[in-house]
C-alpha cells in the first residue's frame, strides 16, 4: 500500500475498493510508530482512530452518505482545538489544558468524514521558524535528519513529508506554514486573511496569522481549501467566498499572465547561490509555459522583518498575558506569593523565545516608545499594503524563493535572533498584507529541498492555485529518502 498517496488519489482508491480505510489508517499509524522516533513530528497520537475508521467503513459498506474525506488521515497543529484532547500549542504552560471547544476548521473536516490522525509538533506558541523552540523537543527533517524541518508548523510538514499522514492544518503568521512547506518539500498555502476561520485557533498574532492546508500536491491544497474555507459566525473577520470550487478549473493554465519577480527578495544579502539558480529556473520555466516575467521592485520589503516581529510581539504580549496560573497553565500553590511574583512563578514555564517576544511586545507599545517603534510598524505595513496594491494592477502573480537558504542545521542560527529571523524575509510580506501566497517544492540540491512560492492578489486563490498547478506539473523530485 503507497502512503504516499495524494489526498485526492486516497479517495479514488477507497471509491474502488482498492483498500478500506481501517487498513490505511492502520498502515499509517504503523508508519509513524516506524518513523516517528527519529523525527517527532507528533506530540499525540489519535487513540480513536481505528474506532473511527471501521465507523466509515461501516457508513461505506451500508451505502450511506460519506464525507468528500473518505476517511483520510489528515494531521492537526497543536495550536488547534479539539474538544476533550489536549492542545499543548508546544509548551509547558498548557501540558495539561483540555480544549473546550472544537475549531472550526477541525469541525468542518470531521463533517465530511476525516480521520485526525494525531496532533502535530510545531516552535512554542508557534513562535519561530525552525522547531527547535518546541518544549517537547524538535522535530527532524526527513531529507535530513540533522537539519531543520522549519516552523513554526514543523511538525505537520513533517508528518505529510514523511508520508505519516495524507495532508495537515497549520498556521502561518509570517511564514509558519510555507517556511517547513519549503523545508520539507510539500505543499503549503498560505490563504487570504479572513478566508479560513480562526476560531479554535490559540492566538500568537490575530491581526496577520491564518490556517491553511499543507499536502502532498496543490490539486489536495485545493481540495482541502474547498473545506475549510468560508464565512464562519464565530470569526467576525471570516470572508464569504460563495462556496467557490478551487478545483475547478486548476488545470488552466498560466498563458498569458504577467508575473513580476520580486528585486528584494532575488538579491537580498543572505540569499543563498543554490536558491537563487532554482528562482532562476522557475523563472524560465514559467515563460515557457507562456508567462511574461519581469524584475518588479517592492522597495518596502526590506523593512518588513523588523515591522512584523514589533507588531506580532506587540500582540503576542497581549494574548499571552492570560497565560497567568489563574485559568490557564499548571498547578502551583499561590500561597506565600504577592501577587507580582506568583504572576513571575506562573510564567517561570515560558520557553525562552516566547519571553523574548513577550518582552520586547511589552516595551514597544509602551509610553515614550510606541510613536518610536510601533506605529512606525504600522506605518510600514501600510506603506507595504500601498505598494501590493498597485503592483497586481499591473501582474497576476508575484514569486520569489519560499525562504532564501535551503534547511540549515540544528543550532547553526538559535544563538542570532536577527540572522534567525530574517529567514522570514520572503514570507511577511503576504502576511502583514493579508494576501494569499503558497510554497510550491521546486528542486532537491545536494540532498535538500527548495521551495518556490507564488503570491496573488486578495482572493485569488483560484487563479494562485492554477499557477502552482501548472509550476508543479513541470517537477519531477525523488522519493523522500527516510
Amino acid at each position: 500500500m503507497d502512503l504516499g498517496i495524494s489526498a485526492l488519489n486516497y479517495v479514488s482508491g477507497i471509491k474502488n475498493n482498492e483498500f478500506t480505510v481501517e487498513e490505511f489508517i492502520s498502515k499509517s499509524l504503523e508508519r509513524i510508530n516506524e518513523v516517528d522516533k527519529n523525527l517527532h513530528a507528533f506530540l499525540r497520537i489519535n487513540d480513536s482512530a481505528i474506532k473511527n475508521a471501521k465507523e466509515i467503513d461501516a457508513k461505506i459498506k451500508s451505502n450511506q452518505n460519506v464525507g468528500k474525506c473518505y476517511g483520510m488521515p489528515i494531521s492537526i497543529k497543536d495550536n488547534i482545538c479539539i474538544e476533550g484532547s489536549k492542545t499543548t500549542c508546544a509548551s509547558k504552560v498548557l501540558e495539561n489544558f483540555i480544549a473546550p471547544h472544537t475549531s472550526t476548521v477541525v469541525s468542518r473536516l470531521h463533517s465530511e468524514d476525516s480521520i485526525i490522525i494525531g496532533k502535530t509538533n510545531m516552535d512554542e506558541f508557534a513562535m519561530g521558524l525552525s522547531t527547535e523552540f518546541s518544549a517537547y523537543g524538535p522535530s527532524k527533517n526527513p531529507w535530513n535528519t540533522d537539519c531543520v524541518p522549519g516552523g513554526s508548523s514543523g511538525g505537520s510538514g513533517v508528518s505529510v513529508a514523511a508520508n505519516e499522514c495524507i495532508a495537515s492544518l497549520g498556521s502561518d503568521t509570517g511564514g509558519s506554514i510555507r517556511n517547513p512547506a519549503s523545508f520539507c518539500s510539500v505543499v503549503g498555502l498560505k490563504p487570504t486573511y479572513g478566508l479560513v476561520s480562526r476560531y479554535g485557533l490559540v492566538s500568537y498574532a490575530n491581526s496577520i496569522e491564518q490556517i491553511g492546508p499543507m499536502t502532498k500536491t496543490v490539486e489536495d491544497s485545493a481540495f482541502l481549501l474547498n473545506i475549510i474555507s468560508g464565512i464562519d459566525s464565530n470569526d467576525n473577520t471570516t470572508i464569504d467566498n460563495k462556496n467557490q470550487d478551487y478545483l475547478s478549473n486548476i488545470d488552466a493554465g498560466i498563458s498569458g499572465k504577467k508575473i513580476g519577480i520580486v528585486k528584494e527578495m532575488t538579491n537580498s544579502d543572505g540569499l543563498s547561490t543554490d536558491v537563487l539558480d532554482a528562482t532562476n529556473d522557475a523563472t524560465k520555466t514559467f515563460e515557457k509555459l507562456g508567462a511574461n516575467c519581469e524584475q518588479v521592485s517592492l522597495q518596502t520589503v526590506p523593512y518588513t522583518v523588523a515591522a512584523y516581529y514589533t507588531i506580532t510581539s506587540t500582540e503576542a504580549g497581549s494574548n499571552l498575558a492570560r497565560y497567568d496560573n489563574v485559568r490557564y497553565g499548571y498547578d502551583l500553590d499561590s500561597s506565600g506569593f504577592e501577587f507580582n511574583s506568583y504572576i513571575s512563578q506562573a510564567r517561570s514555564k515560558f520557553g525562552p523565545e516566547v519571553i523574548r517576544r513577550m518582552i520586547l511586545g511589552g516595551f514597544v507599545p509602551s509610553a515614550g516608545h510606541a510613536g518610536k517603534y510601533f506605529l512606525k510598524a504600522l506605518k510600514v505595513k501600510s506603506k507595504l499594503i500601498t505598494e501590493i496594491k498597485h503592483v497586481f494592477e499591473k501582474f497576476d502573480f508575484l514569486i520569489s524563493p519560499t525562504v532564501p537558504i535551503q534547511p540549515f542545521k540544528f543550532g547553526e542560527k538559535i544563538n542570532d535572533p536577527v540572522s534567525f529571523m530574517m529567514v522570514d524575509i520572503n514570507t511577511v510580506t503576504a502576511n502583514l498584507t493579508g494576501i494569499p501566497a503558497i510554497s510550491v517544492p521546486y528542486k532537491i540540491t545536494n540532498g535538500l529541498p527548495i521551495g518556490i512560492q507564488i503570491m496573488a492578489n486578495h482572493l485569488e486563490e483560484n487563479s494562485l492555485l492554477q499557477a502552482a498547478y501548472a509550476l508543479e506539473k513541470t517537477v519531477n523530485l525523488p522519493e523522500v529518502p527516510i
